[in-house]
Parts: C-alpha cells; structure tokens; sequence
C-alpha cells in the first residue's frame, strides 16, 4: 500500500505517563496533604495493584466487579471518565477526599506526561514529508495541551477523541473521522497503538494497522522511527 496518512494513538503510543509513585507525589504536593512514608508506599503499591493511574498500562488489571459496568465506557464521555476513575482511587484508603480530586487533576496536566523519544522525531519528519498526521484517543479530556507543551502539535492535523463522539475505539466511526478530517482514504491510511483490541478497529475500514507496545520511556527508544522506513 501507499501511506498517505499515519494515525497514532495517545497514551502508550506517542506519550507515556508518569508512574504511580510520581503521580501520587504530584497530588500530594499540589493539596499540601502529606502522607507518611510506609503509608505513601502502601497507596502506590494498591493503587498499581488496581491499575488506577488513567492511561497506565493496565494489561492483565482488572477493575473491582462493582465498577465494571463504568470502567467498559469511561471514555464516552467526560463524565464518565471522570467517575470511573474516582471510583476508582477511592478502592485505596487515602487520608484526605482532596487527594482523590487531586490525583484526577494531576493526570491531565501536560506535566504528568512524557513523550517517547522518538516520538517528536517521527511526527516532525512525517510532516516535512507531506504526509498528514492525526490523533485517534480513548479519553475523556481534552489532550491537545499535552502536544502544545511538549512541542507536537504543530504536526497534528487532527484530533479525534473518543469523549467528543461518544463512541470508544474499536469503534470505526472514529477512524472514519479521522480520515475525513485529513482528507484521505482509509486505505492509504496506516493506524499505530498499542491495544491490540481498540487500535485494530481501523482495519475494519481498510486502514493498515501497527502496534508497538506500550512499556516505559527507557525500555522503548525507537519504535516509531521504522514508521518512517514505510513510506
């Protein structure tokens, strides 16, 4: 096939977030509500047992039965983002109610993620090619200031994110917008993710489909850059 186009996933794709402890510091910090050591320790370690940090791998996690339901579509809209994930954290024993707030404020700011290293690379070079990049997320909050600060988004032609359709990847009608929105054919478009599930509804609208896995930033340098030896 001749790519035309290239679509990326956000989380475990383009970007990875801080790990839990960071994260739990984070939160702790910004409500000036300190939790001692052992008891620090002992959150972090349930809340990774649960895979409560939003955009985590959550491989082989899964949810409390009783918020399975919430969990299948937090990413229809903000608000059931926003409840899932609540309810979420609140299966740890934190001290303070504002620390709940908090750790959801946390991971939808710009500083709680990261972008792989060669991410920037590939999406600039992309570009310089001609070759329109878009944005397919399962998210309930807008990420595009995560690009803006870490330098990515003058490469983005589009983003399409799930909580502003109110459908969830695999769903094909994001893909279908998606490529509209950059005005070429699914069949010259190739989709890049992580989840093995979500990512390959593209293929049901002829995209070709790529998947790199979704680990930390110092155990996957370069998994994008073969991208650039497909066009």
């Amino acid at each position: 096939m001749t790519i035309k186009a290239v679509l990326f996933d956000f989380s475990g794709t383009l970007f990875r977030i801080e790990s839990t402890e960071s994260w739990l510091r984070a939160a702790s910090d910004a409500t000036g509500l300190a939790l001692p050591d052992g008891e620090f320790e002992r959150a972090v370690a349930r809340l990774d047992e649960i895979g409560a940090l939003p955009g985590g791998s959550t491989h082989h996690v899964a949810a409390p039965a009783h918020l399975d339901g919430l969990m299948a579509v937090r990413d229809v809209d903000a608000e059931s983002h926003r409840a899932a994930y609540t309810g979420l954290f609140r299966e740890v024993p934190l001290p303070d109610d504002r620390l709940y707030g908090a750790l959801y404020d946390r991971h939808m700011t710009p500083e709680a993620w990261r972008p792989y290293a060669d991410a920037l690379d590939v999406v600039a070079a992309l570009h310089e090619r001609g070759v329109p990049v878009g944005v397919v997320s399962n998210i309930g909050w807008d990420l595009r200031p995560v690009f803006v600060e870490h330098g990515l988004d003058p490469y983005i032609g589009t983003y399409v994110m799930s909580y502003r359709h109110g459908v969830q990847k695999p769903d094909a009608r994001l893909f279908t917008a998606a490529c509209e929105e950059l005005g070429v054919a699914p069949a010259d478009t190739l989709m890049v993710g992580d989840d093995r599930r979500a990512d390959a509804g593209a293929a049901d609208i002829g995209c070709a489909v790529r998947f790199v896995d979704h680990l930390p930033l110092d155990q996957r340098p370069d998994a994008l850059r073969p991208l650039l030896d497909l066009l």
